[in-house]
């Protein structure tokens, strides 16, 4: 019975009634509890997938014409994969220390993900001019061009997150009271993202290691 009392009331609610008026004027008009950081990460991460999705696609559809070429594995691949792997794994280390506002440890640790960060993107540039020396150009082979196309791509998505790691670290320099909580939440957006970078490189690495 009271359902039904409850239910009629509500289908007969007149908004224009001074009581319904301060009801609605109580609502904030928030429908979601994501903030604008955590959509725009979840857009530019949904956006990145299908950009990928579509290289690799390509790629396994190419990969099976006669004039494909493997190309070597150089072993400093298997050396950047690691450093990406311990800089996922520091991201976490400095995730539970920005939870705990020991902001003195996450700038150590932010230190230590630009190093390896850039160390990553070195090494890129290393196992680039190994190939080229070895004689693997870009026009040589589908296989090549594939090859420093990802790593292209991959390089300049990893770029343009250490632009926001500059803009994270300086918040973590100086976390004033009022600052926390966004401090917080722009370590937890830029660790999120590494951890995305990760695994787009694994499926990257992989794919290319089992062509």
């Amino acid at each position: 019975m009271k359902k039904k009392e409850s239910f009629f009331k509500l289908i007969t609610q007149k908004p224009w009634e001074p009581s319904q008026v301060k009801l609605d004027n109580l609502h904030t008009g928030e429908t979601l509890t994501l903030s604008k950081g955590k959509l725009g990460l979840r857009f530019i991460m949904i956006v990145s997938t299908i950009f990928f999705c579509l290289f690799i696609v390509t790629y396994a559809d190419r990969m099976f014409f006669p004039d494909w070429e493997k190309m070597p594995e150089p072993s400093l691949l298997w050396i950047n994969t690691i450093l990406l792997l311990v800089t996922s794994i520091v991201f976490i280390n400095a995730q539970i220390a920005s939870k705990n506002k020991d902001f003195i440890k996450v700038k150590k640790r932010f230190l230590i993900i630009g190093f390896l960060s850039f160390t990553f993107l070195l090494g890129q540039i290393f196992v680039w001019n190994q190939l080229i020396n070895l004689g693997y150009f870009m026009a040589t082979n589908p296989a090549n061009a594939y090859f420093y196309l990802f790593t292209t791509l991959h390089g300049l998505h990893l770029m343009g997150g250490l632009i926001y790691w500059n803009m994270t670290l300086k918040k973590v320099l100086k976390p004033r009271e009022v600052m926390v909580e966004k401090t917080q939440q722009a370590v937890e957006l830029c660790a999120i993202y590494w951890h995305f970078l990760f695994i787009v490189w694994l499926v990257l690495f992989g794919l290319m290691l089992l062509s």
